[in-house]
């Protein structure tokens, strides 16, 4: 990736486990009232879990824990990635021989340039995290296809989760559990008092046979891949990751597919 050389935080389930089960799945999505409500909760509780984790790093001060805003380096420089492998407590996925979840922080910044429309963009990171993209987004919602990643990278930088999945066969599970983490996560009250309408939270949904483990989600220079379904994490990933783009805005997008409005006649 180029990166210097990040701080590694690795949470096995035996550290995570001295956290009195804060992050437990049921507890944790029981906990989320429908309306959008503070992070203040998530982020004790991430503040917690992560303090009970070891840090790779030999500088002697604590880790930077996921989606963490920290500021590297003297003089308020860019802060170098932060890499987060969690071992949850939870079957692997068809395929996979363990349950792992690594999570990526503070990634290089990638550009943000508009490029035309069906233009092929190459990324860094595997799910793209930053970078050239499209005019045009992605409607919020779920997909039954790919979208073309240079219209997803666009969401990003309007403070989106891209939540993806490659599975083959299909794997409604995955679905379902992205499904039950959006909905926990509760109302965008940006997107309701904005032109977005009906649209009620910016997280997206959708298939992406280019992915390197069979689940990823992706934020603005933040990713996560996983082995496995481990509702926790996915739901704390959204609560620290959401709404960190550049360009803070919920407004209606495109549906790719659709021959009036979409890219229809795009290869990628």
């Amino acid at each position: 990736m180029g990166a210097p050389t990040p701080r590694t935080i690795v949470c096995t389930l035996r550290e995570r486990a001295t956290v009195g089960g804060m992050l437990d799945g049921r507890s944790l999505f029981a906990s989320r009232a429908a309306p959008r409500i503070g992070l203040a909760a998530s982020s004790i509780a991430l503040f917690l879990w992560l303090a009970a984790c070891g840090d790779s790093s030999t500088d002697g001060g604590g880790g930077q824990g996921a989606g963490g805003d920290g500021a590297g380096g003297e003089g308020g420089s860019e802060p170098e990635p932060v890499e987060t492998v969690l071992h949850p407590d939870q079957p692997p996925l068809p395929g996979e021989t363990e349950c792992v979840v690594t999570i990526w922080d503070h990634l290089p910044f990638e550009g943000q340039t508009h490029v035309g429309v069906c233009t092929d963009v190459a990324y860094q990171t595997n799910p793209p995290s930053s970078g050239n993209h499209w005019p045009i987004w992605a409607q919020f919602r779920t997909y039954d296809a790919p979208v073309p990643r240079p219209m997803l990278v666009h969401d990003l930088e309007h403070g989106a989760v891209i939540m993806s999945h490659r599975c083959d066969p299909a794997c409604p599970d995955v679905v379902a559990a992205f499904q039950q983490a959006a909905a926990a996560f509760g109302i965008d009250e940006l997107c309701v008092n904005t032109s977005a309408g009906a649209v009620s939270q910016r997280i997206i949904i959708t298939p992406d046979p280019l992915l390197d483990e069979p689940i990823a989600l992706s934020a603005w220079r933040s990713t996560y891949t996983a082995t496995c379904i481990d509702p926790p994490s996915l739901l704390d990933f959204i609560e620290q990751h959401y709404a960190q783009g550049p360009e803070n805005l919920c407004a209606l997008g495109k549906d790719p597919a659709d021959p009036e409005t979409g890219v229809p006649g795009c290869e990628l």
